[in-house]
């Protein structure tokens, strides 16, 4: 696993933790890691994870409209 160093400004008054969140959580949103993975990144469960996400408006079903407009029109 790779170890990043950052430095950031004091104002944003942000902890380890919630960098971790974040990070997780918008590359979940991404689609760049499983929800399990996003989890495990950012130190919690996959339950609290999911409920930190969706206060973060992140939507835990990362579904393209595409597809979605694909499945109506195939119901």
């Amino acid at each position: 696993m790779k170890n990043i160093q950052l430095e950031l400004p004091d104002s944003l008054n942000l902890d380890e933790s919630e960098v971790k969140l974040i990070l997780a959580a918008k590359l979940f949103e991404q689609g760049r890691l499983s929800l399990g993975k996003a989890a495990e990144l950012s130190g919690y469960n996959k339950r609290e994870f999911t409920e930190l996400i969706g206060k973060l408006n992140i939507s835990l079903f990362n579904y393209p409209p595409s597809e979605l407009s694909k499945d109506v029109k195939n119901a």
